[in-house]
């Protein structure tokens, strides 16, 4: 018998490329099954997929739904002063400044947050999704036959970026190009933060 479990993320989404080649995607969870907390995946220019997470928890359910090459479990702190992120997470140190919302962005604000919790409107915004901002998806299949939905509600350009990891400079922000490949989608091309609803489904056998 195949039974469901849903759970749901609430928070946001950074997704960033840089001129070294390595892009970066931070999770910052408000509202979790694990409680609040933050997780960040890389994808250097060579392909290696990298994944920091706070806890073997975290990691292990993160690990079961996006793919990667390389696991670490380290602390991650992200502190946000107005429109300034600074996050460290092991070797990783990252700092971005937020712009202005867009059209899109106070038009993703207007929307509930009960509506955006929902995977219907995840399932309704997929193909926009799709159209407006190149390499998103918002619904699709995951790792070990879970699905998961995205359902946006605010979204702001980041308008300056920084960022070293193992000692490296990763150099200043660019596109995300090419899309990452943790999942079924990437985030933006275009280095943003997004406030979001993730509803991930686990299936069971028994």
């Amino acid at each position: 018998m195949i039974t469901t479990r849903t759970m749901r993320f609430d928070g946001w989404i950074a997704g960033t490329g840089t001129t070294s080649g390595t892009r970066i995607v931070l999770g910052h969870w408000l509202r979790s099954p694990f409680g609040a907390f933050s997780d960040v995946m890389l994808e250097r220019a060579d392909g290696e997929r990298v994944l920091l997470a706070p806890t073997r928890r975290t990691a292990q359910f993160i690990r079961g739904t996006y793919s990667f090459d390389r696991v670490l479990v380290v602390p991650v702190d992200v502190r946000v002063t107005n429109d300034l992120w600074t996050v460290v997470a092991g070797s990783l140190r990252l700092r971005f400044t937020t712009g202005r919302r867009g059209p899109l962005g106070q038009l993703l604000r207007a929307v509930p947050g009960a509506l955006a919790a929902r995977p219907v409107w995840a399932t309704l915004t997929d193909w926009p999704a799709r159209v407006l901002l190149s390499g998103v998806r918002t619904r699709g299949s995951a790792g070990a036959g879970r699905r998961a939905w995205y359902g946006a509600r605010d979204l702001r350009p980041l308008v300056e970026v920084s960022a070293v990891f193992e000692g490296h400079d990763l150099g200043v922000m660019a596109p995300v190009e090419p899309p990452v490949r943790f999942g079924f989608g990437s985030v933006p091309r275009n280095p943003a933060l997004t406030r979001v609803t993730t509803t991930v489904q686990l299936r069971h056998g028994h």
